[in-house]
């Protein structure tokens, strides 16, 4: 009788010690950072954050306005595959790439990613540029994580509109390699809204940037 007396008070121990290590697990819990819906998951300090701010978030970083929302889908029921996180990480790398490229008046770079009219205005000021005698030295300090405003489906074709905002250190030089506007020690911050469209009927997975407009 005292020896299982002896064995319930040991197991009595160990379930407490297990109780303390694991908690009050079923082994049916949901998964917390896993949920069908993605308007409707479980929000961690920088996810609630973000909402007050007035935005959606995807993936725990700031991703979609509120109104841009009925867009954004519309872009993944007509295609699936649509990556909200991976198209921002391309608009970044685009918006940086083509700002540098035009910095430095390189007009090859710029052609492929952008529409006619686009390229046109990019190629009429690095011109005008040039015949003042004129050159950019710009350095692109720091860039905030982009944010989707405008989304949605046009004959075929999805439309995204990205608000970036950046510091930019913005100098410009004459001829002579002389300052003559800006400094390299006093960032600009500067807010743009760009947009991108893709034919969602081509094979070509790249996105044209087809507007540039900024934002007060």
């Amino acid at each position: 009788m005292t020896a299982i007396v002896i064995l319930a008070l040991v197991a009595l121990f160990v379930g407490l010690r297990l109780y303390s290590v694991l908690g009050e697990r079923t082994g049916h819990e949901q998964p917390i950072l896993k949920p069908a819906d993605p308007d409707n998951r479980v929000e961690q300090p920088k996810v609630a954050a973000a909402r007050e701010a007035g935005a959606i978030t995807d993936n725990g970083d700031l991703a979609y306005l509120p109104t841009a929302g009925p867009g954004v889908r519309q872009i993944l029921s007509a295609d699936p595959s649509f990556d909200v996180a991976r198209f921002l990480e391309g608009a970044s790398a685009a918006y940086r790439m083509i700002l540098e490229a035009y910095w430095k008046g390189e007009l090859d770079t710029i052609r492929p990613h952008t529409d006619s009219h686009v390229y046109d205005s990019f190629a009429g000021a690095v011109k005008q540029r040039e015949a003042d005698g004129q050159t950019l030295d710009n350095r692109l300090v720091a860039i905030d994580p982009p944010v989707i405003v405008e989304a949605g489906m046009e004959q075929g074709a999805a439309e995204v509109t990205v608000r970036f905002e950046a510091d930019i250190a913005a100098v410009t030089r004459n001829k002579d390699g002389e300052v003559v506007a800006g400094s390299m020690s006093d960032a600009v911050q500067t807010r743009e809204r760009w947009t991108f469209r893709r034919d969602l009927k081509s094979r070509d997975p790249n996105w044209l940037l087809i507007e540039t407009d900024e934002e007060e």
